[in-house]
């Protein structure tokens, strides 16, 4: 494990998915992934508005700057921006991390977009930097995200209630999920698996 892989975003490429370093040359794109605008006005999520786009992708870039998170914009196989995700929480001296500030376009949901970026990113977090665990939270009221974290293989470690705020400034409990190292080899096996059942 070489110090620079925390602090540069990897390119991570799949058969249905490529994770690209987050530029400011993604922001249409972005803005396209946002379909009819829905998913921005999830009250219990964080995903920006079309008019809010540059200054979210420009906040994350600050915080790459700040060795804060590592963000990836996420591109379907025919190159298309469909989504964005991040390493962020990131503990090198543990180390441990987590992946979460996703979302993509309608389009893209329920393929195997999802879970060939988390496998891919699980990959590198336990492979390339020798993560013990890798986090993921989602609002308590954000019944998709916590099914989807579950079917990946992760485990629940509990709530943080009054941990944050939703996007509308209401008060977010958070449930937090967990991956150690000596669950990734099973997880690893059911993420391929469900790829296999989406080719």
């Amino acid at each position: 494990m070489n110090h620079a892989d925390w602090t540069r975003v990897p390119t991570l490429d799949g058969t249905h998915v490529r994770l690209e370093p987050l530029q400011m040359a993604h922001i249409d794109g972005l803005r396209g992934a946002l379909g009819d605008g829905a998913l921005s006005e999830l009250w219990y999520t964080n995903v920006p508005s079309a008019k809010t786009m540059t200054g979210y992708v420009q906040a994350a870039l600050q915080a790459q700057a700040e060795g804060r998170v590592l963000p990836f914009a996420v591109l379907n196989a025919d190159g298309e921006v469909v989504g964005t995700t991040r390493y962020y929480g990131l503990e090198e001296e543990v180390p441990r991390l987590s992946i979460g500030y996703t979302w993509y376009a309608p389009r893209a949901q329920r393929t195997g977009v999802n879970t060939e970026a988390k496998l891919m990113l699980l990959t590198h977090a336990f492979e390339r930097l020798g993560c013990l665990s890798v986090v993921l939270e989602t609002s308590t009221f954000n019944t998709p995200s916590r099914t989807a974290i579950a079917r990946l293989g992760a485990r629940q470690d509990g709530i943080l209630r009054n941990h944050k705020r939703h996007a509308d400034g209401s008060p977010r409990d958070t449930v937090v999920f967990s991956i150690i190292d000596s669950e990734w080899p099973q997880v690893k096996r059911g993420l391929r698996d469900r790829l296999d059942a989406h080719a």
